[in-house]
Parts: C-alpha cells; sequence; structure tokens
C-alpha cells in the first residue's frame, strides 16, 4: 500500500510537472510585460513606489530561483506588493489601491510550486494578459485543471494517514497558508543566513568608510548619498570611479564645497540644491555636470526668490521641498513648477493678511488636483489648484496645520530618543528605515521591539521596512508592523 501511494503521489506527478515545467529562461520572456509595468527604472521620479517595487523584485527573484533549484520541495507563502504603471480597470479580484502618484498597488501571495502556475499567479494578479505564455514550450492546458494535477495529491481517508505516521499533505498546504511569519521564527530561520553576509561584507564596509571620508575631506563635501539601496561593492565602485575623477580632472571639482552629492539615477542638480551624479553615466558626462555647477547655482537663486515671492502672496507660508515625499526633480523641473504657480497666484490677487500664515509649510506637486493637509503639518498644494478653492482651504486648515506641525517636532525627537534606546539594548551596529517607513510606524515598532528579547540582533545592522528580507550584505529588513 505504501509503495503504491509513493507511486501515485510522488512518481506520476512528478512526470506531469517535467511535460508541462518552464525553464528558468521562458518564465523570463514570459514574465516581461509584468517587469515592463513594475521594472523601478521606470519610477525614477517617485522614489516611494520605486523603493516598493525594488524590494518586492527582489523577494520575487528569490522565489524564482527556489522553485529551480534541484528537490526543491519546502516553500512558504510569500506576500508582495507592486505598484503598476498602467492604468486600466483591474478585473481581478487581488486586493489594489491607488498611491498618492496614481500608481495601481497590487498585492498577492505566492505559494505555488512549479514555475509555470507562478507565473500565471503573478499576470493574473497584476491583470496582464496571460495568452503569450501559451506560445512557449508548455503543455496547454489550462491552469486550473494543472493546479489539480500538481497541488492535490491523491485523497486517502483520514485514517490512513494517522495508522501510517504520514504527514497529511492537505492539512500541511493549509497550515502553512495559514501561519503568518513572526519576528521570532523569522530571525530563527534567517539569523545564520544574515550573520554569513555581514561577515562577508565587513571589509568592503571600512573600505565604503574609509573612501567617503576620504573623499568628503579632500572635496570639502557636505555629504555623500545613494538614492537607491545599492550594495555595499556597488557604493565602492561608485566611489572609485569619482576617485579616478578626481585625479584626472582636480579643477573642475573646484565648485562642489559645501554640498552634497548623491549618486541616484541621472546627473544635474536636484530640487533640493545636490549634486546629481547618474550611475550610468560616464565621467565626461560627470565632468560636464561640475562645469555647469555655477550656472545651476544662479537659477537656485532665482528658485529660492521665487519660493519668497510665493510665501509673500500667501501670507507667509514657507514653500518646502521635502526629499523623502515628493517626486524626484531636478533644479530646472522645480524652477518650471514654481514658475508656473507664481504667475497664477500673481494673476489671482488671493486676499492674504501679510504673515498671517507664518510658521506654516507647503510643498507643490504637479500630479494632484486637490490641495491637502499632511500628518506632518504641511499643505500638499496642487500647481493647477483653483486660487479660490487653495484660499479657503488653507485658511479653513490653519489650525489643524499648527498642531501637526508641534505634533511632528515631538515625534522626531521620541523617534529618536527609541532609535537610540534600542540601538543601545539589542547591541545593534545600526538601527536605520526606509524612507516610506513613517516616523508614526518607527515610533510603534521601536516601542514593541524594547518589550521582547532579542539575542539574534546583536552586532546585526537592522532595517524597518514593510516586509521580511535579508540584503545582500546581511542587513535584516523587518517590516514595521511585525509580528510576535
Amino acid at each position: 500500500l505504501i509503495v503504491y501511494r509513493l507511486c501515485l503521489e510522488k512518481i506520476l506527478p512528478q512526470c506531469i510537472l517535467q511535460s508541462r515545467s518552464l525553464s528558468g529562461a521562458d518564465a523570463i520572456s514570459a514574465l516581461r510585460p509584468f517587469y515592463f509595468a513594475v521594472h523601478p527604472d521606470f519610477f525614477g521620479q517617485h522614489p516611494k513606489e520605486r523603493e516598493v517595487n525594488e524590494n518586492s523584485l527582489k523577494r520575487l527573484n528569490g522565489y524564482l530561483e527556489n522553485l529551480q533549484k534541484p528537490g526543491f520541495r519546502s516553500f512558504k507563502p510569500t506576500r508582495l506588493t507592486f505598484y503598476v504603471r498602467e492604468s486600466e480597470p483591474n478585473s481581478s479580484n487581488v486586493p489594489e489601491s491607488f498611491s498618492a502618484s496614481g500608481f495601481r498597488a497590487v498585492s498577492f501571495t505566492l505559494c505555488t510550486r512549479d514555475l509555470l502556475s507562478t507565473v500565471l499567479d503573478i499576470l493574473n494578479s497584476c491583470s496582464l494578459s496571460t495568452e503569450h505564455v501559451q506560445s512557449l514550450n508548455v503543455n496547454s492546458q489550462s491552469r486550473k485543471e494543472a493546479k489539480t494535477v500538481l497541488n492535490r495529491p491523491i485523497k486517502w481517508d483520514k485514517t490512513y494517514y494517522s495508522f501510517t505516521g504520514f504527514k497529511d499533505p492537505e492539512e500541511e498546504l493549509e497550515q502553512a497558508q495559514r501561519v503568518e511569519t513572526t519576528l521570532i521564527s523569522w530571525l530563527d530561520d534567517n539569523e545564520a543566513s544574515a550573520v554569513k553576509k555581514l561577515k562577508k561584507s565587513l571589509p568592503l564596509r571600512k573600505e565604503l568608510e574609509r573612501l567617503k571620508f576620504e573623499l568628503s575631506h579632500h572635496l570639502q563635501l557636505s555629504d555623500i548619498r545613494w538614492q537607491r539601496s545599492w550594495g555595499i561593492a556597488h557604493r565602492c565602485s561608485q566611489l572609485h570611479s569619482l576617485g579616478r575623477l578626481v585625479q584626472q580632472r582636480p579643477e573642475v571639482l573646484k565648485n562642489v564645497k559645501g554640498r552634497t552629492l548623491i549618486f541616484t539615477d541621472r546627473s544635474g542638480m536636484s530640487a533640493a540644491g545636490h549634486i546629481m551624479l547618474g550611475t550610468m553615466d560616464v565621467h565626461h558626462h560627470w565632468t560636464k555636470i561640475f562645469e555647469r555647477l555655477p550656472n545651476y547655482y544662479k537659477l537656485q537663486k532665482r528658485m529660492l526668490f521665487l519660493e519668497d515671492r510665493i510665501s509673500q502672496l500667501l501670507g507667509g507660508i514657507q514653500v518646502i521641498y521635502i526629499e523623502e515625499l515628493q517626486p524626484l526633480l531636478t533644479l530646472e523641473e522645480y524652477y518650471d513648477t514654481l514658475d508656473c504657480f507664481y504667475s497664477k497666484l500673481l494673476d489671482s490677487r488671493l486676499p492674504f493678511h501679510p504673515r498671517s500664515l507664518r510658521g506654516l509649510q507647503m510643498i507643490l506637486e504637479s500630479d494632484r488636483y486637490a490641495p491637502s493637509l499632511h500628518e506632518l503639518g504641511h499643505f500638499t498644494i496642487p500647481t493647477a489648484c483653483d486660487p479660490a478653492t487653495l484660499q479657503w482651504f488653507i485658511i479653513a486648515k490653519a489650525q489643524e496645520a499648527r498642531q501637526n506641525l508641534k505634533r511632528k517636532e515631538e515625534m522626531m525627537i521620541t523617534e529618536k530618543e527609541l532609535i537610540n534606546t534600542s540601538t543601545e539594548k539589542f547591541s545593534l551596529d545600526r538601527l536605520y528605515k526606509e524612507p516610506s517607513v513613517s516616523s508614526v510606524q518607527m515610533i510603534d515598532c521601536c516601542k514593541r521591539l524594547l518589550e521582547e528579547s532579542l539575542p539574534y540582533l546583536q552586532g546585526m545592522h537592522l532595517c524597518i521596512s514593510h516586509f521580511y528580507s535579508v540584503l545582500q550584505d546581511g542587513d535584516l529588513c523587518i517590516p514595521w508592523n511585525w509580528k510576535s
């Protein structure tokens, strides 16, 4: 009976799997529409959405790699969230919402055991066509039939499992889908891997700090930063490249004193006044940017003048640009936005009392149509906002905005104290958060962490995020709303 069961449950499904499985290359080909819809490179001006997609793609690639490993049997349901560029109506039953930038947020859980089912799951979840998958070298039977054969073992009476001691596969699958990952269980499973990666990255981390310090000191920079969460090796390579340019053309870097330099997707100067070096650009492009810095500084002065003029027209409210919350704009793009808004205000002549709104803050967004008040206290004003609506909204929400700004200052202090306390208690080498994690979320996370005993964290780098992951250099990522 046992031999017969093994033949039915193990050998037959494997034969069927081999007859209809996708190769790794076929899977990548089938997922091209998906990659095109979510690839982070297409979200350059939307840092939050880009970061979510980057992290989810890393986890998805790990899941696909595991499916291709010989003898791979165990699996853990993986919850993923992507921002999709398409704006077509969603016809699936997958939970979705829209971000502030208008992208469609799609969340789904992968618990499939073969590449074909996984590919179909992903495409269907994102409301993308699956017709092209049938043209690949696979059996064209429907997904429903395939799932019935592959994911549903031979049904035996419950007494069979009680008598033989074998585990009921249906019961195991239900439990796997039911069980939610807890912080302790995830750390148990991933501590060894993180420690190994961290130890391997230590020499490169020291090299990165050395390069950053030497270049900052030599060029008298305020800071060197990275827009994306690139690995340590990638960052070292970028600094080495900058170091070679310093040696070859020292004269072109004479105007960078006191500035912040950011490695990002494109070269220029950012709306915040930082020098941007595109990581895909060659030294020739970087050199042009450094040579144009005097012109950028002149444009920046004109930009500050425009911000001041807008402030005067709106009762003294301060116009600001928040890197963490706004799209990544060049100085030219931001200046054009300000100029357009200023012209509109000048024509309307809104009757704000001078200095009546001093102490308040606002940011400008070109992809919104209605004004709003952020929980951190600043107004988000669309450039296309009707002046009368703008006036009414700001006056009506002014008091609430002041309260939010005061609460923001208190939260910043609390957040900093909790980060320091948590770092000290768990002997962490570093505790930080992703930009998409708010102060409220970080405070809640740290408070709950301090109630736990977590010896696993000693000497580790801990990142508070929206998901569980071990980064390539050993940093541990945990969701801010982790479960105990």
